[in-house]
């Protein structure tokens, strides 16, 4: 009985701490309700050291930061970009934002939680992208974290894995068996939590409209995000269709790009004025 009462308890907890928009609302119209079962600073612990794991195996294999020239460029991209989070939520303001670059045939790009940004060197080369396009793709990842969509990936797979009794107690600082062999297992998911669990349709489409607006605001052309997809398309060849697919359609995701390019456009321009 005393354990059904701690999961119950857990439960109304969760659903009353967890429920909310992780950013302010905006030109872009995202205000979406999130259910974010994980602590957040557990979840940017976790990022971080497997970040740090990334940077020392790339280190390693002398891949990481060996064009100073590019480097400068992505870091200047960024750097803008970070300058407009606070429109979405101001605490991103003070993250201890770090951006590198991999040289790595893949065409990828991604910003973990609390702010860690990696770019491969495959989506600056293979696309030959524009610093438009880049501020697009990295807006994209920066919208990601701002959101907190790690965070909710993480938390359905972790209540999956070790249950809400688990989950409760680890927030509510309990001490069972059971807490402490989930907080040991979790220490060494952070990595395959984020990476081998994809975003959902949903979190592809809000990263799209708050990247947008996030590279409007920073001075970069938004149409360049139709080309940049037109290019990832052409590059990509043949793709199972949306509903089988977590991802938008290349083509659906082109179309609603074009319909929000106009609400941001005035954003841009008027970036580009001062």
């Amino acid at each position: 009985m005393k354990n059904l009462t701690f999961i119950l308890l857990a439960a109304v907890f969760l659903n009353l701490s967890g429920c909310a928009s992780t950013t302010n609302d905006s030109v872009a119209g995202v205000k979406r309700t999130q259910f974010m079962l994980m602590p957040a600073s557990q979840v940017v612990g976790m990022s971080s050291q497997a970040y740090t794991q990334t940077l020392q195996e790339s280190q390693k294999k002398n891949t990481l930061n060996t064009d100073k020239t590019q480097l400068a460029r992505v870091r200047n991209i960024s750097n803008r970009l970070i300058a407009q989070v606070g429109v979405f939520r101001p605490d991103a303001v003070q993250w201890k934002w770090e951006i590198n670059v991999d040289k790595s045939d893949q065409v990828n790009a991604y910003c973990m939680p609390g702010g860690k940004i990696m770019v491969l060197t495959g989506l600056i080369d293979q696309l030959k992208a524009t610093d438009d396009e880049l501020g697009a793709v990295i807006g994209h990842e920066i919208a990601h974290a701002l959101r907190e969509h790690g965070r909710e990936r993480m938390s359905q797979a972790y209540v999956q894995q070790f249950g809400l009794q688990a989950l409760g107690a680890i927030i509510t600082k309990g001490s069972s068996s059971a807490v402490g062999n989930a907080s040991t297992q979790a220490a060494g998911l952070g990595s395959q939590l984020f990476f081998a669990l994809p975003n959902g349709r949903e979190q592809e489409r809000e990263a799209d409209k708050i990247g947008l607006e996030l590279s409007a605001r920073a001075g970069f052309n938004p149409e360049a995000a139709i080309t940049l997809w037109q290019k990832m398309n052409a590059l990509g060849g043949a793709k199972p269709p949306e509903f089988f697919s977590t991802h938008p359609a290349n083509e659906n995701r082109i179309a609603d790009l074009r319909t929000l390019v106009p609400k941001v456009k005035p954003l841009y321009e008027a970036s580009k004025s001062k």
